[in-house]
């Protein structure tokens, strides 16, 4: 198969062999693909390189033979956001979940519009986790695997003032007792309805989407966690002498 012009998104690139790179993008048409940029690391192949760089929005002309596509050309289509700190590491999280739950070679229109929408936001400077936790909802829709945000498993519509837990094939259990962690850990109702109806929740029903959304995302993943949430985790970890210390 040939491809010839086909936008995308660099989601990662790794050294491959003496001279060469191992690409992974994201396509609309064609979805996950994986690219083999041969001889790249001549000083004439700077452009080339730099349009191969995760974040970059690309066209690229290819051709499919067996599970890698050999790269024939790219150009970058427009400039990758420049992030630093956290919102970078939002980006690496971004990337490994598209590399773990999306398919190779199936079509992600849906996936292909989320992750641009989320690459502006990143660029704009939006409320982080307000941004992931959108991310997060529209790749699990984008799957197949989306879950009801304005009723629960029993068909009961959400209730503001109550807490969920989310049931990764079912859907939000609202909780019956007001003690123990599993509240704690719970969303609110009024963070599910907010994410339903796309509207930025206050900041405490915001956090309240974290673990929950995680704990969906880690069935899917087959229990195995990401790179990422070890990072974010460690990351933690550093910071709480600093906070302590003020």
């Amino acid at each position: 198969m040939r491809y010839t012009a086909e936008p995308a998104f660099v989601l990662h690139a790794r050294p491959w062999r003496e001279t060469s790179l191992l690409v992974e993008v994201l396509s609309a048409a064609h979805g996950r693909l994986g690219l083999v940029a041969r001889g790249v690391t001549g000083p004439k192949k700077h452009a080339l390189r730099a349009a191969l760089q995760p974040l970059q929005s690309i066209r690229f002309d290819a051709v499919q033979a067996g599970e890698l596509a050999r790269l024939v050309a790219a150009e970058a289509v427009d400039a990758a956001p420049v992030l630093h700190g956290d919102p970078a590491l939002a980006a690496f999280y971004a990337h490994e979940l598209c590399l773990r739950l999306a398919p190779r070679q199936v079509p992600q229109p849906e996936l292909h519009l989320a992750y641009a929408k989320l690459r502006e936001r990143l660029r704009a400077g939006d409320t982080l986790a307000w941004s992931l936790r959108r991310f997060e909802r529209d790749l699990l829709e984008s799957q197949g695997l989306g879950l009801p945000l304005d009723h629960d498993v029993d068909g009961a519509p959400i209730d503001p003032a109550a807490r969920y837990r989310l049931d990764p094939e079912n859907g939000p259990c609202r909780l019956r007792s007001a003690r123990g962690g599993e509240w704690r850990e719970a969303a609110t109702g009024r963070a599910l309805l907010a994410l339903a109806a796309d509207v930025l929740p206050a900041p405490d029903d915001l956090a309240s989407l974290r673990l929950p959304l995680r704990a969906v995302l880690l069935h899917h993943l087959g229990g195995r966690g990401l790179k990422s949430w070890d990072m974010l985790g460690e990351l933690g970890r550093l910071r709480v002498p600093q906070a302590t210390g003020r």
